[in-house]
């Protein structure tokens, strides 16, 4: 077997880093644009006195990030060429992932929005797959240029996991559809141009068949982003979003009527694999810090590094990061060449045991620096404040592992036992 990356991908990532010091470190370098990411990031970011949502430069500052990546042939890598792309491989953008998120905080991968000059684009996924032709002529490059925005409307009031439970209903109309119902924590409504709604069309509360999935334009009557929810990491773009009589076409459906969940279940797919291998990234990175600082600070007249109490907690998560990685690179290696429902196990225990790792790292760094550690002048808190998100969002790490559970005991998955 061999473990070593393929060479083309290593020439990758170091053209990926000159690139990086040619146009994007010079970036976040000039007009003061450090305040971003240094200890006055949150509030440099965050329009408190409009709901909490981010700050016309920060988003400025993004989308001058995002013209350069895309000129220079970076943002759409993973995307198929088609679209711009260059084919990039599910183990392409797992290491990619991993190697942005082990540099730390800056303008090259940012952490709170998972804006990156090697874009992440699982809705571009979703419209190649599930787009009709109409709907990937009206918004496959206008999202690609940021010049339209859709949200992700599916986690209600009342029912986040259970998603197969929701009260959001479509009824049909003649050739229109009308929607009622409520969505909580729909990303991105700050400037949506359209939400992808989530609603049930038939069968009965707890049916995976049933539910649709609908572009609606969030200028429609009835549709009303109510505020957004001030979470643990800040700025936010998290809406409660009410739908009252909201009509759509027939041609608004995305994917088949009544299979919306696999739209849905396309979305979580790309992200969880690629949210891990930037947790063990991010995690890496706090880790290797610590490590450094305990070999520089001295206490008592010895370096912290010689004492067994530091020691011994930050081995237990190097031990952990390098068998993370190495599950994280099989699995995305995997996924390039099997069907993902045959490993959807593996990627649900890639993501809910990264996730949990990134935060441990970080709640450690924070205990070896010290008091240091603790203030905003170090990235720590920022690193464990977005991503404890993860293990709640997109599947909170009890639900994957109940997946695990279930293809473990053959109650799921490709070794289901019937009877």
């Amino acid at each position: 077997m061999d473990f070593e990356l393929p060479v083309e991908l290593t020439q990758r990532l170091a053209e990926l880093d000159e690139f990086i010091e040619r146009e994007i470190r010079p970036l976040q370098s000039q007009d003061d644009n450090e305040r971003f990411f240094d200890h006055r990031r949150e509030y440099s970011r965050t329009d408190f006195e409009n709901g909490g949502v981010p700050r016309r430069e920060w988003e400025e500052l993004l989308g001058e990030m995002f013209r350069r990546a895309d000129a220079a042939g970076w943002l759409r890598y993973g995307l198929p060429k088609e679209v711009g792309g260059s084919d990039g491989s599910n183990l392409d953008m797992a290491v990619i992932r991993e190697h942005l998120a082990r540099k730390g905080l800056g303008l090259h991968n940012d952490l709170q929005n998972e804006a990156s000059v090697v874009g992440n684009f699982p809705f571009v996924h979703m419209m190649l797959a599930f787009g009709t032709s109409e709907q990937k002529e009206e918004f496959l490059e206008p999202m690609l240029s940021r010049t339209k925005r859709i949200g992700f409307g599916l986690t209600e009031p009342d029912h986040g996991s259970d998603a197969t439970w929701m009260e959001t209903t479509a009824v049909r109309d003649g050739d229109d559809w009308i929607l009622n119902g409520a969505k909580r924590f729909n990303s991105g409504m700050h400037s949506a141009t359209h939400d992808v709604v989530f609603a049930r069309t038939s069968g009965k509360p707890g049916d995976a068949r049933g539910i649709t999935a609908f572009f609606t334009p969030t200028d429609s009557p009835g549709f009303s982003v109510d505020f957004h929810w001030w979470t643990f990491n800040m700025p936010t773009d998290h809406a409660e979003v009410t739908i009252r009589d909201v009509r759509v076409p027939h041609s608004a459906i995305f994917g088949e009527e009544g299979e919306g969940l696999a739209v849905a279940q396309t979305f979580v797919h790309e992200n969880r694999i690629r949210q891990a291998a930037s947790g063990v990234g991010a995690g890496q990175f706090c880790v290797d810090r610590s490590v450094a600082y305990a070999r520089e600070r001295v206490t008592f007249g010895q370096p912290l590094a010689t004492r067994q109490a530091i020691q011994w907690p930050l081995v237990e998560l190097q031990t952990e990061a390098e068998m993370l990685r190495g599950l994280v690179r099989k699995t995305a290696w995997e996924l390039d060449r099997v069907p993902h429902m045959e490993i959807s196990d593996k990627v649900s225990m890639c993501n809910y045991r990264a996730n949990r790792f990134v935060c441990e790292a970080a709640d450690r760094a924070m205990q070896v620096h010290g008091g240091l550690g603790y203030t905003r002048h170090t990235p720590f808190e920022h690193i464990y404040r977005h991503h404890r998100r993860y293990r709640i969002t997109e599947g909170s790490e009890e639900v994957q592992m109940r997946k695990v559970a279930g293809y473990l005991f053959g109650f799921a998955g490709p070794r289901r036992i019937r009877g």
